[in-house]
């Protein structure tokens, strides 16, 4: 997941969506995969346990935030928009979270968690049918995860506000993808030349279509997913 703007401009013959759609619930599931909603809060609440009503709370700022974020952007937004929206008061607000950026960061977090996960799931791919279609259930549980998260990677390429310590978190973390990947796709063939360099390759371009489907343009995903999977699997089993 990029740093950067996307695209200005929609590849040839698709079309500009009419607006955005809606932002997430952070307590919705990705598939049949549980989101975290904010890993416990913000750095006010890290340290306390929440019971029902504080998780409740907590779960309104959450979702108030992240659909502010995605409405406005994220330097428009004040945290008096934030409690309004969420029907809290500012003195509630600052028992779970420091400012909107520690609300924003803690959304990120959950974004960090559902990818790492993706990642750990990464299947071994034999060069055949059913290693194809692995692949393919591989990369349609990516586009899931990504489209939950999508009003946080729209929010997070607006502005540099996630830190060095955050963005760290995320180059670790496709690099761990790309190992995995690499080890996944010649695990059944053997060792292939660059192959880290290869799955790096492959991640930019899930990365970068995985953008277009949630922002830019309307694509047939099911399509997309399919062909990425055949792309990929042909980037590692030339000839």
């Amino acid at each position: 997941m990029g740093r950067e703007a996307g695209p200005g401009a929609a590849p040839g013959g698709a079309s500009k969506h009419a607006g955005k759609p809606p932002p997430p619930s952070p307590g919705a599931s990705a598939g049949s995969r549980p989101r975290r909603a904010s890993l416990g809060g913000g750095r006010p609440a890290q340290d306390r346990e929440l019971r029902a009503q504080g998780r409740q709370t907590l779960q309104n700022l959450l979702e108030a935030g992240l659909a502010e974020f995605d409405e406005r952007g994220f330097q428009a937004v004040r945290v008096d928009d934030i409690v309004r929206r969420a029907r809290i008061s500012h003195g509630t607000f600052y028992l779970y979270f420091s400012n909107k950026e520690d609300l924003f960061k803690a959304l990120l977090r959950d974004a960090l968690h559902d990818m790492s996960l993706v990642t750990d799931e990464f299947p071994v791919v034999t060069r055949n049918g059913a290693g194809r279609a692995a692949l393919q259930r591989w990369v349609h549980e990516v586009c899931e995860v990504y489209a939950a998260h999508a009003a946080v990677i729209r929010t997070r390429s607006q502005a540099e506000i996630v830190g060095e310590e955050v963005w760290g978190d995320g180059l670790k973390l496709l690099f761990r993808l790309a190992e995995a990947m690499a080890q996944g796709m010649t695990a059944a063939t053997g060792a292939a030349e660059h192959a880290e360099l290869t799955a790096v390759a492959c991640l930019m371009m899930l990365e970068r279509v995985n953008y277009l489907l949630t922002v830019e343009v309307r694509l047939p995903r099911e399509e997309m997913e399919e062909r990425i999977a055949a792309i990929m699997f042909a980037a590692f089993n030339p000839g």
